[in-house]
């Protein structure tokens, strides 16, 4: 079973903003990343997430400026968590039942990286194809 301690040893490293970003700032980084939700940090310490959803339902569909506007003020600041060792199945169960397309991993206080559901489909599949790679290998031997 896959850890997302694993999964996290093949991305790149957590890309974050603080809470009194503007908004505008956050979004260019998004786009700098090619990322689609950012972890927010205020001196170390998990404050929130920022993400596309957050931007189109809380600042375009309301008329708001995205220059005028900080980070804080439109941010998740509820944010589930995961640990490292959790499995990638625990992250699946986790993000489908409370519609979540992105958890920060804590280990200790610390922050250590993001992993999305993309992350999360990808290792499942990886692991369902050596299951049935195994599967073939004992059939034909």
């Amino acid at each position: 079973m896959k850890t997302v301690r694993q999964i996290l040893h093949g991305k790149t490293p957590l890309i974050s903003i603080s809470s009194t970003a503007t908004v505008y700032d956050a979004l260019a980084l998004m786009a700098r990343h090619d990322v689609g939700a950012l972890v927010v940090l205020d001196e170390g310490r998990l404050v929130g997430m920022f993400s596309e959803r957050d931007y189109a339902r809380k600042v375009i569909l309301l008329g708001k400026a995205s220059k005028d506007l900080a980070v804080s003020e439109i941010m998740t600041p509820r944010v589930l968590c995961v640990g490292p060792d959790d499995s990638v199945e625990a992250c699946m169960s986790l993000m489908t039942g409370k519609h979540v397309r992105h958890l920060p991993v804590i280990d200790g206080s610390t922050v250590v990286g993001l992993v999305s559901i993309g992350d999360v489909v990808k290792a499942l599949l990886h692991e369902q194809q050596f299951v049935i790679n195994q599967l073939e290998r004992y059939i034909t031997a």
